[in-house]
């Protein structure tokens, strides 16, 4: 009798494919969560100082006369107008930030200079609140390469959080150290900041760093936000080559401890920096003429405003076709700056 094999098996390739597709769909599905719960905070978030700003604006036409009322009208619609251009700028950058756009622009930056900076930007709201902010600088170089104005973003982000979630009587710390670093020509600036306000829970810190999220609702916090500014944060500090941690207890302050490789600048990059800084002079702008080409009538009034508050001859082309041809039309040399 000739010997039988039977050779069992199936094909498992539809499974793997069933189970792919269902892990896609629970990952989207969540994405959609999120960015459903996000337009509903965000929706309430963008009403409310819409709201203000219409709602004061009213008021001040009503009463224009009494000078003491309308300033006060005007600080709230200025407070109002600046968080809601937080509220559109946060959006935008996130999607500039996953769009691949964002680059670094590294230039000889002083450290101590720009702590002074954000020290001097918060120390007078601290003390409004009530709040007492100290810092410490332990560093040995001072003039570094970095991106600055992405370096100002990440601290404001922390900073503000620190003012925002610290009640009256409260403290915050700015602890700036210079560490060595293994690589050659460089170091190490460890920048701890900590508070003593409302804190975060154990199983919230896992998401601080997600987009679109927040612990609590505007509502239930009554405290502005959008979600966005710590994920922010995050990319900025990896995009950077840095890191960030977390420490925080829920009832008793949050610990932010950003650490972030730099470049020492050498004495050739520090001349040539207070050299160009030396070549600039607002004195300069008086009698320059500026072609100014804008499409918006009422943002071509507020830039000229601007721009002739500071010396410049402001002449304006409503759009990118009358721009050229006025630029076609005049003397060679007329416009300093279009």
């Amino acid at each position: 009798m000739e010997p039988i094999i039977n050779i069992l098996g199936r094909d498992v390739t539809e499974a793997h494919d069933k189970a792919d597709t269902k892990a896609q769909l629970e990952i989207a599905n969540a994405s959609n969560a999120a960015k459903s719960a996000f337009l509903f905070n965000m929706s309430h978030d963008i009403r409310t100082p819409m709201n203000a700003i219409i709602g004061f604006t009213e008021l001040l036409d009503k009463h224009l006369t009494d000078e003491k009322l309308a300033r006060g009208y005007i600080k709230k619609i200025k407070t109002s107008n600046d968080f809601l251009l937080s509220l559109i700028n946060n959006v935008l950058e996130m999607a500039r930030i996953e769009s691949g756009k964002t680059t670094l622009d590294e230039s000889v930056w002083s450290v101590r200079e720009f702590n002074d900076t954000l020290y001097s930007l918060f120390d007078t709201q601290m003390r409004e609140k009530g709040i007492e902010f100290t810092r410490e600088i332990n560093i040995e170089h001072n003039d570094v390469f970095c991106d600055e104005t992405k370096l100002r973003e990440i601290f404001l982000n922390i900073l503000s959080n620190a003012l925002k979630y610290t009640p009256s009587g409260g403290k915050v710390s700015m602890i700036l150290t210079e560490l060595p670093s293994e690589r050659e020509g460089f170091a190490i600036y460890q920048t701890e900041i900590a508070d003593t306000g409302i804190g975060m829970s154990e199983e919230f810190l896992p998401n601080l760093f997600d987009e679109f999220t927040r612990e609590r609702s505007s509502t239930e916090s009554r405290l502005n936000g959008t979600g966005l500014g710590m994920a922010i944060v995050k990319k900025l500090v990896d995009l950077m080559n840095g890191t960030i941690k977390v420490e925080s207890q829920l009832g008793k302050g949050s610990k932010f401890t950003v650490s972030f490789p730099h470049r020492l600048a050498k004495n050739s990059d520090i001349v040539h920096k207070n050299k160009k800084t030396a070549e600039y002079n607002a004195d300069s702008f008086k009698g320059k003429r500026i072609l100014l080409a804008e499409d918006n009538e009422m943002n071509a009034e507020i830039a000229t405003a601007i721009l002739e508050e500071v010396g410049f001859e402001v002449e304006w082309a409503s759009d990118g076709i009358v721009c050229v041809d006025m630029l076609e039309k005049a003397e060679a040399g007329h416009y300093d700056v279009i």
